[in-house]
């Protein structure tokens, strides 16, 4: 670190560096919640400004770039290859396939089969990609059970958290707060911090997971509504009734004769051509070079008065809507037809819209509306900028779902009928994934280098293709790690960690430690609502190592404090990467998370202060 003047002295105290780094913070937080910049553009300008502003945030050149060299950056990124290599291989698929014939119509066994598959797997397997992969198996489940997919998207979501507190390998949040907790023990010397070791607290993490999973099981069915009725089909779901219309093409109409791509003047009107019936034969996409020809009907998404406005233009002869789904599927070919796309973490798409991703052309694809943070967008999603999350109906031909399903920018809600996966190196996943979490509790190798190890011996084995490796890595978490790092290093070095933890622990005028302790978690629960769980983390473990330190308590116990409930962010569909992946699919409103979150957080919050006290002491 290069030397500063000393801080300016301000009114009760506070500094002119600490003033700064506080605008920082609330500066990254604010861009994280807005998503004005996408997160790791708001990473990157986090870095250049603690740079820029060194003389006040201490914080070097080399030091806000420290986060890309982190041990926890690069062991999730490695995590996060080694979670590819396993589902390339079907393997968690599979078990989902087996939970899901064993619940059959049963609604109990089918809860029972989603927090059985999304639990305890996510201790070994990073939870974020397993519940990208159970999701269209999941859903499957719920369609064939005759069961609303609400009923276990969000069981699914709120379970993988939980199995997320079982290992350190379980999330990114607890590599990060090892890491940090690391880094704390070193630079201040402060007795009873350490890294976290594999199993350092799996036996809170059962627990945990056992009483979370009890009220899944008991509770949130009572909790949760049907937002999408089983008996409903895509269009009542999306609400498509007053947007899709069909025209028949009079042979006066000056649309006679050109491709369905130049029929209607997509700068004039938010319009697009889903289908074409000629002679009893229905087509979809690709139609895009289709000629039309007279006594041809068209299937348009629009508005009512752009319909309206399209049909005086073009001398078109309204002559109603489609009755289901099924007047949207070909009558050529068996394939299906409608599908839903959930935007995945990462994702190229995110910040882009419809238009300038070319996704239409890309996979001979109609999107007929799409649901972004509760909300569905019928009109001008053309111009729409698609988040993370983001949950599109998708009209396409088997090629392009087969894409679609192929690509790591999405995830499909629909199971392939021929998915093509790596059984035959099962064997070889499992035991990689196992000699990584063994090399890293029974030898001095850190996790890091032990995870690495485990990428070269998947691609070795053929497990993971060499080209799939950049592709498995989610580089908006690695830009975020890196970005908010040096962020945690400016709190510290300030001064501003210490202030704050001076604040929460004047708490203690009126509480006990161990209710101290119980307000961290709380605190951090409501903070990882709004924004990042490893943001959270990151900006919190300093502060409550502080408030630990003077409050003369164990700080070991205020990091555990801080991680499982950053870990465990169940209120708000935006506090997790995988409430947002379940989020459109499950038809759910901010609400519904709300109100099964915030009774299961409250419900842990005792477990695991309990658990934390009883076990390492307050």
């Amino acid at each position: 670190m290069s030397a500063v003047s000393p801080p300016v002295a301000l009114a009760a105290g506070v500094s002119t560096d600490v003033l700064v780094v506080f605008g920082v913070v609330v500066g990254a937080l604010v861009l994280f919640v807005t998503e004005w910049l996408p997160i790791d553009v708001t990473a990157i300008l986090i870095m250049v400004v603690l740079a820029v502003l060194e003389p006040w945030t201490q914080v070097s050149t080399a030091e806000s770039l420290s986060g890309f060299s982190n041990k926890a950056t690069i062991a999730v990124l490695a995590m996060l290859i080694l979670s590819t290599g396993v589902s390339r291989t079907g393997l968690v698929q599979l078990v989902g396939r087996k939970l899901s014939a064993f619940a059959g119509e049963n609604k109990s066994r089918q809860l029972g089969a989603t927090i059985a598959a999304g639990g305890p797997v996510s201790g070994f397997v990073n939870n974020t990609p397993v519940v990208a992969i159970l999701v269209p198996v999941i859903s499957d489940l719920a369609h064939k059970g005759k069961t609303s997919p609400s009923k276990l998207l969000m069981p699914l979501s709120f379970a993988s958290m939980l199995g997320g507190t079982l290992t350190l390998i379980g999330t990114s949040t607890n590599l990060l707060a090892s890491e940090t907790t690391a880094r704390l023990a070193d630079q201040q010397g402060i007795a009873g911090l350490h890294a976290f070791s594999m199993f350092e607290f799996t036996h809170l993490g059962v627990l945990v997971l056992a009483v979370g999973s009890l009220y899944l099981f008991v509770v949130a069915p009572r909790l949760l509504s049907d937002r999408v009725p089983v008996e409903d089909d895509y269009l009542t779901e999306y609400a498509l009734g007053d947007y899709l219309s069909e025209v028949v093409v009079r042979e006066s109409s000056p649309i006679v004769g050109q491709t369905v791509r130049a029929a209607i003047d997509a700068d004039r009107f938010d319009a697009d051509v889903l289908g074409l019936v000629r002679d009893g034969e229905r087509f979809i996409e690709p139609l895009g070079q289709k000629v039309v020809r007279a006594g041809d009907t068209l299937t348009i998404r629009t508005g009512r008065e752009t319909l309206a406005d399209i049909a005086t233009v073009d001398d078109l002869s309204l002559t109603g809507a489609p009755d289901d789904e099924r007047d949207l599927e070909p009558t050529t070919q068996d394939e299906q037809a409608l599908v839903e796309v959930v935007i995945h973490s990462g994702s190229s798409l995110a910040g882009q819209t419809l238009s300038s991703s070319s996704f239409r052309d890309r996979y001979d694809a109609n999107v007929l509306a799409f649901r972004s943070r509760g909300e569905t967008v019928h009109e001008r999603m053309d111009d729409r900028r698609l988040r993370v999350g983001d949950t599109l109906l998708v009209q396409a031909p088997r090629s392009g779902i087969d894409r679609l399903s192929a690509n790591p920018d999405f995830i499909v809600a629909h199971e392939p009928d021929e998915p093509d996966y790596r059984t035959e190196k099962i064997p070889h996943a499992i035991g990689i994934v196992l000699g990584v979490v063994l090399a890293a509790t029974v030898t001095p190798f850190h996790i890091v280098t032990t995870a690495l190890g485990g990428v070269v011996a998947m691609v070795s084995t053929g497990v993971l293709h060499p080209s799939e490796v950049y592709d498995s890595v989610d580089w908006d978490v690695i830009f975020l790690l890196a970005g908010v790092i040096p962020l945690g290093i400016a709190l510290e070095q300030t001064g501003a960690a210490q202030l704050l933890g001076e604040a929460m622990a004047a708490t203690a005028t009126v509480l006990p430690a161990l209710g101290v302790l119980w307000v961290f978690y709380l605190f951090t629960g409501v903070i990882t609502s709004v924004i990042s769980n490893n943001a959270s983390v990151v900006l919190l473990i300093p502060v409550a190592v502080e408030a630990a330190v003077e409050l003369g308590a164990n700080p070991f116990a205020f990091v555990l404090a801080v991680t499982f409930a950053a870990s465990t962010a169940f209120m708000t569909p935006v506090g997790y990467q995988t409430n947002l992946f379940v989020y459109g699919p499950g038809g759910y409103t901010f609400s519904d998370f709300f109100r099964v979150g915030l009774p299961l957080q409250l419900l842990l919050s005792v477990v695991t202060v309990g658990g934390i006290a009883a076990f390492w002491g307050v």
